[in-house]
């Protein structure tokens, strides 16, 4: 009987090590998340499809004294709680990925520079512009204005998956827009940065 107890206690430290570990955040940590795609949404769908990519929202971890919140565009620029954040994903699901060591210390920079944006409406036409901003161009415009560096790989509208989602496109663009040469940078290819690397899960 010892001998059994003895090998249970040796096998299950080996099975907790196999369970996923509870996500432990760092200010800079960038989530990126499916949001629902409840009837309405189709801009979910589309930026999920013409990516090939479950990330259709993003925001950027940091801490408010002793709170963890992050910051995003969805709606207006703001700052949420990190609970509500990662609670609003369907299946409350979301990925976190980590700056390298290297590049962290531009992190309140770049922090600083997206405060600038709070308040700014949301972008659906997906432009490059400071009028309005969508999720990982709040993150892009952040990180440049503190390194004056890109985070992630800029494509144009036509290089993506567009074609299936031309109604949608039609409907915020008006009909027989379609621009296709327009540089953007998804969520799929925010997270592509060398600088950044999944932690979780």
């Amino acid at each position: 009987m010892y001998r059994w107890l003895a090998l249970l206690a040796l096998a299950l430290p080996a099975c907790s090590g196999n369970r996923p570990t509870a996500y432990q955040p760092m200010e800079g940590d960038i989530l990126f998340q499916s949001l629902p795609n409840e009837p309405g949404m189709d801009l979910v769908d589309a930026i999920e499809g013409s990516t090939g990519s479950p990330y259709s929202h993003c925001g950027m971890v940091f801490k408010d004294g002793g709170d963890w919140k992050v910051i995003e565009a969805i709606g207006p620029v703001k700052e949420t709680a990190l609970d509500d954040y990662t609670s609003r994903g369907r299946e409350q699901k979301f990925w976190a990925y980590r700056l390298d060591d290297s590049t962290r210390k531009h992190v309140p920079a770049a922090l600083s520079a997206m405060r600038k944006d709070l308040g700014k409406p949301y972008d659906p036409r997906y432009r490059f512009d400071s009028e309005a901003i969508y999720c990982s161009e709040l993150i892009f415009r952040g990180w440049k204005a503190a390194t004056g560096e890109e985070l992630g790989n800029v494509v144009k509208l036509g290089e993506l998956d567009w074609q299936r989602y031309k109604p949608v496109i039609e409907a915020i663009e008006g009909q027989g827009n379609l621009p296709l040469d327009r540089e953007m940078i998804t969520p799929r290819d925010l997270a592509k940065a060398k600088e950044l690397k999944q932690v979780y899960p």
